[in-house]
């Protein structure tokens, strides 16, 4: 009998939110951060005139792509990466730069696939505290050894909703030894209006020792497709390329991503949404003594801890009502919290009203 082996990885596997209810056949669903206003006609429209060869391999460099985010953005196309996702780009970094018992930073209360890829390839994860849910730059600066090679950081921050403002964000990158690649994944940027805020890309388009994701899972609505993108020096480009999987983005992504990126237009529909209903919502969950972040990405972290009812029940009753919001005791290790995506019109009002009954029952 032959005995097959391979290596054993610590790791708790990521689980994404819960998108359907046992005997319920309409969900609302708030628990993946997905966009609320789904997408652009634009992107419908060529995905359905396009005569699509399937057959056919798509590009691999993902051309067109790369020009429109060049284009848009104002940075080098040389230096973009398209990814299946901003994940697949978070998994080839780490194959890249980390060997065994190489050292990688991140918050406490962070995205959970930065530290699963890094342990994948056999780096040690090390946790820098946060201050009220907020990324620290002292703490994480506590944590650096000479064995430090990459520090993480989604800013927004998912889950929190938190995030560190241009200053800080600076201050974080003079203050980490240069031969530290900082990682500033901008997941949640478009939605930011706050005046003290600026993306990585904005700040750091010509540092050599930053690199920074994106991706068109959120205000672009094209989860399901898989297409993110990541930007960093030349040479980490040109090394990124050699064992980037050879079509990694599909042809149907490729497309719906560069006519996204035209449609401005949705883009701040959009933003204003978000802000109108996460103002709202936070405002109507303040009567019931639960509380949240300040108004950041497409999300709230709501606190139960002046609650009468605890995060676990409330989410119970939810989801009884067939509203699924994310817990963020599994995974994120974030007792008596849930985490509220900000959905469409209806289910936003829809989620309140059953709020509402809860309460006054």
């Amino acid at each position: 009998m032959t005995n097959l082996s391979f290596k054993k990885i610590n790791i708790e596997a990521y689980e994404p939110g819960k998108s359907s209810i046992k005997n319920l056949g309409k969900v609302i669903k708030l628990s993946a951060n997905e966009s609320a206003l789904g997408v652009s006609l634009k992107a419908k429209k060529a995905i359905s005139k396009k005569n699509t060869n399937f057959f056919r391999y798509p590009d691999g460099k993902s051309n067109n792509l790369r020009h429109q985010l060049s284009k848009k953005f104002k940075c080098d196309k040389d230096k973009i990466i398209c990814g299946a996702g901003s994940d697949e780009v978070i998994q080839m970094l780490c194959q890249l730069f980390l060997k065994p018992n190489d050292e990688v930073i991140v918050p406490q209360y962070s995205f959970l696939m930065y530290r699963i890829y890094a342990k994948i390839v056999g780096a040690k994860v090390i946790f820098s505290k946060e201050a009220n849910y907020k990324i620290s730059i002292s703490e994480i600066l506590k944590k650096v050894t000479k064995k430090t090679k990459m520090v993480f950081l989604a800013n927004p921050n998912n889950p929190t909703g938190t995030y560190l403002n241009k200053i800080e964000l600076k201050q974080l990158r003079n203050k980490l030894r240069r031969n530290i690649l900082l990682v500033v994944d901008d997941a949640y940027f478009e939605y930011m209006k706050n005046s003290d805020y600026k993306s990585g890309l904005d700040l750091f388009k010509k540092k050599e020792n930053v690199f920074i994701l994106r991706t068109f899972s959120k205000i672009y609505g094209l989860a399901s497709l898989r297409v993110g993108w990541g930007y960093g020096s030349r040479k980490i480009i040109d090394a990124l390329n050699l064992i980037k999987p050879p079509f990694n983005v599909n042809e149907v992504a490729q497309l719906a991503a560069t006519e996204s990126l035209k449609d401005t237009k949705f883009i701040f529909k959009s933003v204003k949404h978000n802000l109108v209903y996460a103002s709202k919502i936070k405002k109507f969950l303040n009567q019931y003594n639960i509380f949240s972040n300040e108004i950041s990405a497409n999300f709230l972290l709501l606190d139960f801890s002046k609650c009468k009812f605890k995060a676990e029940n409330f989410y119970k009753k939810l989801k009884e009502k067939g509203i699924i919001l994310r817990s963020t005791e599994y995974g994120y290790k974030i007792k008596n919290r849930l985490r509220l995506t900000i959905g469409s019109r209806n289910d936003n009002l829809k989620f309140m009203s059953v709020v509402k009954s809860i309460f006054n029952k």
